[in-house]
């Protein structure tokens, strides 16, 4: 059995069937880039890399899209504040998302549209709306989508429109409109507008684009009228994503969205995260903290995307533990002793029967908490058949490299581990002299220099490991 995920608009487990064979393509909703984004934002960006590493490991050509919207309220308020224009404004925190994404190990998308990049195919789209009548012009130089034109509004929510109250978030806008619950796809210019040089000439009157609009024409202009999967965090279903699935089927009259995957909130430290509250962290600060980039992308991708997370410090020491433990595990593999005519032994099968079970949690809507317990399950057992062996086949041991490897393509976990603890030549080489030293000391029973050696290798997280065949060194978390 294949592929499964639960598809919001629809309620439930669904077979993933891709529109073109082979082919997928995805939207993610990406950051706002008025500030740094925080954990909880990359609770979801997590998740997106890894439907963008599943679908890529299931052998589908992924043409992967993530926005950054760098024109809305908040990039406007803040462009002001700093008497900038907007582009100016939103740039460094552009170029902080993605470094943090590398410094997770994200894989690139294939491209980063921004909105101000889009504004003329907006200023198109929004045409198409008046010419169908599913939008109209204010005499403020606003436009509007009238959701009672579009009989199919509130189907992902799952919300009768008769009951739509006046107030509602979808009206939130103060604008000029025939019915209060309409939404704007395009905004009169104001005085704040012009200052942060967010304001472009239209034919209904000067004015930006609507932030719902933004996503519907950059995700149609990037990857065509029909998504295979829309991604986005749970508060963004409405009115976000309703008023997506609106005004890009008014507009082009074809599907918008084929599947559509929401990523629940993370608590932090067992409260609700936000900016708003104030009790937010973000990725940077806690790199500067020293927990590294393969703990905390084990924490955020540990739970399946739809459960409770709950991020702490107290998970960050586990997840090092967690990281190690596949790092001692991929060094063990490494340099297990091997001979040719040694027996067979189960590494294969269990290789073999943890890569089935990774792969049927994945399949099931995209479990990684249990393809994490598979991993480990699989870690566990191997350690344990190694441990009754003396040596092993060469080729048993790479059944089980195989498999792991295979496991961390979708994770990401061991190789950014790696890539952390990577040392420099010359560092190496002073490692190893330090190593020679220690072991030239306690040869003479100088166990003081022994232990300062030991010492001085830990405090830069060298840490030794004595044992038959001589001493290892492995950099610690």
């Amino acid at each position: 059995m294949g592929l499964t995920v639960y598809d919001t608009a629809r309620r439930s487990l669904v077979p993933f069937v891709p529109l073109e064979e082979g082919v997928v393509r995805v939207y993610a909703c990406g950051p706002t880039i008025y500030d740094h984004a925080h954990i909880g934002n990359y609770r979801a960006f997590l998740f997106y890399d890894v439907v963008h590493r599943y679908l890529e490991w299931s052998g589908y050509d992924v043409r992967f899209v993530m926005n950054l919207t760098d024109v809305d309220d908040k990039t406007i308020a803040g462009a002001v504040e700093a008497g900038v224009p907007v582009g100016t404004f939103t740039a460094p925190f552009g170029e902080v998302f993605l470094a943090d994404s590398r410094a997770l190990g994200m894989l690139e998308a294939d491209s980063y549209p921004r909105a101000t990049e889009y504004v003329q195919p907006m200023i198109a789209f929004i045409q198409r709306l008046l010419d169908s009548g599913h939008a109209y012009a204010a005499e403020d130089g606003a436009v509007y989508f009238s959701i009672s034109r579009f009989p199919g509004y509130g189907k992902l929510k799952g919300i009768d429109l008769s009951t739509l109250k006046i107030g509602a978030r979808v009206a939130q806008d103060e604008y000029d409109k025939e019915d209060a619950r309409d939404f704007a796809l395009w905004k009169g210019a104001t005085e704040e507008d012009e200052r942060a040089g967010a304001a472009w000439d239209a034919p209904w009157g000067r004015g930006r684009p609507g932030w719902h609009l933004e996503c519907s024409v950059m995700s149609v202009s990037e990857l065509g009228e029909t998504l295979d999967i829309h991604l986005g965090g749970e508060d963004l279903v409405f009115p976000h994503h309703e008023n997506e699935i609106a005004q890009s089927e008014a507009a082009t009259g074809e599907p918008f969205v084929r599947n559509w995957l929401h990523v629940k909130h993370l608590q932090l430290e067992g409260r609700k995260m936000s900016k708003s509250l104030g009790n937010y962290i973000t990725v940077r600060e806690l790199l500067d903290e020293g927990y590294d980039p393969a703990s905390i992308r084990h924490q955020l991708v540990s739970a399946h995307y739809r459960s409770e997370l709950n991020f702490t410090r107290e998970g960050l020491s586990a997840s090092r533990n967690a990281v190690q433990r596949l790092l001692d595990f991929d060094a063990r593999l490494g340099s297990a002793p091997t001979r040719d005519d040694a027996e067979p032994t189960d590494l294969p099968r269990l290789a073999g029967e943890g890569l089935a079970a990774f792969k049927t949690a994945m399949d099931d809507d995209l479990n990684t908490a249990d393809a994490m317990a598979a991993l480990f399950t699989m870690v566990a057992r191997v350690n344990a058949a190694l441990d009754r062996s003396a040596a092993v086949r060469a080729s048993d041991i790479e059944a089980v490299r195989g498999a792991l490897a295979g496991m961390d393509r979708v994770l990401g976990i061991l190789d950014l581990a790696k890539a952390a603890r990577a040392v420099e030549p010359d560092l190496a080489e002073w490692i190893e002299r330090k190593i020679e030293d220690r072991a030239g000391a306690r040869a003479k029973k100088d166990f003081a220099t022994a232990d300062a050696i030991r010492d001085e290798l830990l405090a830069k997280r060298i840490v030794l490991e004595d044992g038959p065949g001589g001493t290892r060194w492995k950099v610690m978390g």
